[in-house]
């Protein structure tokens, strides 16, 4: 059974850091484009950042460009986003989610339609 389960989120202060985990089970991220949205309280879902399934191409948001990293390590099938320079307007609940895009792909989405596998999220506050 595939599934992605999201870690890492917690309380930060502004210009702090997080990085949040996103661990596949029942695939492997080799045949997987992965992404992560957010949510924050009472707004719609955002796209933050995406990876291909060959790992070299990955895209970002405006709003995180240069703040926000995602990588990959296929060893532990995991995906990560490194937050750096934490705003309160990053405050939400963060999802990775799943597409096959098959192995090498440069294929990099951004729309939640997209994606089909989600995970359940994990919620990222930053408090002053």
């Amino acid at each position: 059974q595939l599934q992605l389960v999201e870690s890492g989120g917690g309380l930060v202060q502004p210009e702090g850091s997080l990085r949040l985990s996103c661990e596949a089970s029942g695939f492997t991220l080799d045949y997987y484009t992965i992404a992560w949205f957010r949510q924050a309280p009472g707004k719609e879902r955002d796209w933050v950042s995406t990876i291909s399934s060959s790992g070299g191409t990955t895209k970002h948001a405006d709003s995180i460009k240069g703040r926000f990293t995602i990588s990959k390590d296929i060893a532990k099938n995991t995906v990560y986003l490194q937050m750096n320079n934490l705003k309160p307007d990053d405050t939400g609940v963060y999802y990775c989610a799943a597409q096959w895009s098959g192995s090498g792909s440069t294929w990099t989405p951004f729309l939640g339609t997209e994606f089909h596998f989600w995970g359940q999220g994990t919620q990222v506050t930053v408090f002053s």
